[in-house]
């Protein structure tokens, strides 16, 4: 069975795989006595869970989280917290072709390259989006204990394709804010723009194809002077795990990409002293999305996640049977999310919350 490990202090092992038995996470480096609440991560679950509209795929798993270990009383006690998540909607057939024959944009060769017949690929195996629900029940735990300390973390779906959400006033930006839109079936500021998104993607599906997007997320009452130079910085601890979200092509923190196509008289941030907040240091503009020189600086953090395209399109593609070299065209059978953004949403808000969390419990005062 594969796994896949990160973190310094707080350390996540994800293990499984799409059409295995089970997925599942362990957590270790909790502090003693952090109580879990249990609804909390079914509710994150639900908000990436398949099958629940056109705009996902058809797979319908119920994502039941299953304690296995680490919890007494409903709260941790020094040893590693297991949690499993059993596999219900299991279609090994949709597959068995892949392996000679493979997916255009999936890990199919790559996996065979590095793996061989070692691995278990079907549906994707270790590759999956379905690996995101783990994540997504860490993500929650490390949610509920920055929210113990007034951190705050909520995402939106920034774009799908063309189409635009509202923007969000990096400076102003609220808790209130956020946990409206996390209530929504379809996290957008805008409504209107995400009717225009809904329709983005249904156009799409009706095509055979597929479109990518950006999910944005903020956390705030994150503390200042967290972080340090180079590969000590925020930045650093939060993109790996970002990009070991299935589909994440591209991470950007702050202004990100467009600060390249600005001036530094509009891209640097004026600081002043907010005297309705005991004169703490802020700026007036937010395009360094919290983050100055690896170092948190007080304002919200803002990092933006861009997903490509679901790459199991419909559309009859271009492959080579790897047994004879000869080309072939290639028809993706199975069930498969014409987006993969909406149901992103929750899993970019717990790979932030997993790595902000670590680099708090890496301070020399922990929590």
């Amino acid at each position: 069975m594969f796994a896949g490990n990160f973190g310094k202090k707080l350390k996540i092992t994800l293990f499984g795989g799409s059409h295995q038995p089970h997925i599942g996470v362990t957590i270790e480096g909790l502090p003693d006595g952090v109580s879990i609440d249990m609804q909390h991560i079914e509710w994150m679950l639900e908000r990436r869970r398949p099958g629940k509209s056109a705009l996902s795929t058809a797979r319908n798993e119920p994502d039941k989280p299953i304690v296995t270990a680490g919890l007494r009383d409903g709260a941790t006690f020094g040893q590693p917290l297991s949690i499993i998540i059993e596999n219900t909607d299991v279609r090994k057939r949709d597959y068995r072709d892949f392996y000679d024959t493979p997916r255009p944009a999936h890990a199919d060769y790559t996996a065979r390259l590095k793996y061989g017949n070692d691995l278990p690929m079907s549906g994707g195996g270790p590759f999956s989006g379905r690996m995101t629900a783990p994540l997504c029940i860490a993500g929650a735990i490390a949610a509920q204990a920055l929210e113990a300390h007034g951190v705050f973390i909520g995402a939106h779906i920034f774009s799908i394709g063309a189409v635009k959400d509202e923007a969000l006033d990096a400076t102003q930006i609220t808790k209130n804010i956020l946990a409206q839109i996390q209530e929504k079936p379809f996290p957008v500021c805008s409504d209107a723009a995400g009717q225009r998104m809904q329709a983005e993607i249904l156009t799409a599906k009706k095509d055979g194809d597929s479109v990518g997007g950006v999910v944005e997320c903020y956390a705030l009452g994150f503390p200042p002077g967290i972080g340090g130079p180079l590969a000590e910085g925020v930045e650093s601890a939060l993109a790996p795990i970002l990009f070991g979200i299935p589909a994440v092509k591209a991470v950007e923190f702050g202004a990100g990409l467009g600060a390249s196509l600005m001036r530094g008289s509009a891209h640097n941030d004026p600081f002043y002293a907010d005297k309705a907040d005991g004169h703490a240091i802020k700026t007036t503009t937010n395009h360094h999305g919290g983050i100055l020189g690896g170092i948190t600086s007080g304002m919200p953090i803002v990092v933006r996640a861009g997903f490509k395209p679901t790459p199991s399109i419909a559309i009859a593609q271009d492959t080579v049977r790897l047994s004879t070299g000869q080309a072939e065209k290639l028809t993706i059978a199975g069930r498969h999310d014409p987006c993969v953004v909406p149901r992103a949403v929750p899993v970019v808000e717990s790979a932030v919350a997993i790595g902000l969390l670590d680099l708090l419990l890496c301070q020399p005062y922990g929590l």
